[in-house]
């Protein structure tokens, strides 16, 4: 299994993914087109030329940024591919500059195994007056806010090994 940057003709996988949570009502659609235009920001799990697994960054401003649309396909689920994920965005996040990165979920502890800390969601206004205020669950949520500081981790220890 590898993780990297997803190709164009694999946006339909992503969406596939992304659908079969969204008919779940674990998650909110992602357009087609909103994917295509920041593919640049996705990454995605691959075996065997399949993919099964995708996340992405979602940009705030010059420090903050989200762990968003992080979904493994359920005949991959418990083999670390979600951490794995989540820790390959956190480089990424750390490469783009960001100080913090913010999760919203309800799979609070996939988070806290990789390091998030639980916070609230109003201690990021940016994330509220552009996700949450048009958000149809905006009164009625129940998603966990969490935070990682990429500031608290040492450079080197985000340095690839040789």
């Amino acid at each position: 299994m590898i993780i990297r940057r997803p190709r164009l003709e694999e946006i339909e996988s992503i969406r596939a993914l992304l659908e079969d949570e969204v008919r779940a009502g674990r998650m909110l659609p992602r357009p087609v087109n909103d994917i295509r235009a920041h593919l640049g920001d996705w990454l995605v799990a691959e075996e065997y030329g399949q993919v099964i697994g995708c996340v992405s960054l979602v940009y705030y401003n010059a420090a903050l940024c989200e762990v968003r649309s992080l979904v493994v396909d359920p005949g991959y689920r418990g083999r670390g591919i979600a951490a794995q994920l989540v820790q390959t965005a956190l480089a990424m996040a750390r490469v783009q500059g960001m100080r913090q990165v913010l999760a919203l979920t309800r799979a609070a502890h996939v988070f806290e195994k990789a390091g998030f800390q639980i916070d609230q969601v109003t201690n990021f206004p940016e994330k509220v007056w552009r996700d949450c205020a048009p958000c149809p669950f905006r009164y009625a949520c129940d998603e966990v806010a969490l935070v990682f500081d990429l500031a608290e981790i040492p450079e080197e220890v985000w340095l690839p090994t040789a």
